[in-house]
């Protein structure tokens, strides 16, 4: 099953473009985008395959972190995550 899932990292320095589009780079082969311009979090949404909503956030948040990693960023703590299966995401556009 596919799952997008949302990550944010928050540290204690401004992050610039610069930074946000390296990790940016780091994710694209992962179909992620990521969030932070000018602030001290910074995040991305991924698409993962998982056969649970735990297993998508694990999955997720190791790719996110060796990303995060390659592009030079600050290490910090994962402060939010959260994940919704193309199913569920299916059964909210028919509502």
């Amino acid at each position: 099953m596919r799952w997008s899932v949302g990550i944010e990292a928050e540290g204690e320095r401004i992050l610039s473009r610069e930074q946000i589009v390296e990790l940016a780079d780091a994710v694209a082969g992962h179909n992620g985008i990521a969030t932070g311009i000018g602030t001290n979090r910074y995040g991305a949404r991924l698409i993962v395959q998982a056969e649970t909503r735990e297993d998508a956030i694990a999955r997720a948040t190791q790719t996110f972190l060796q990303a995060a990693a390659a592009a030079g960023l600050p290490g910090a703590p994962v402060v939010r995550t959260e994940a919704i299966s193309e199913a569920e995401d299916e059964q909210e556009d028919n509502r």
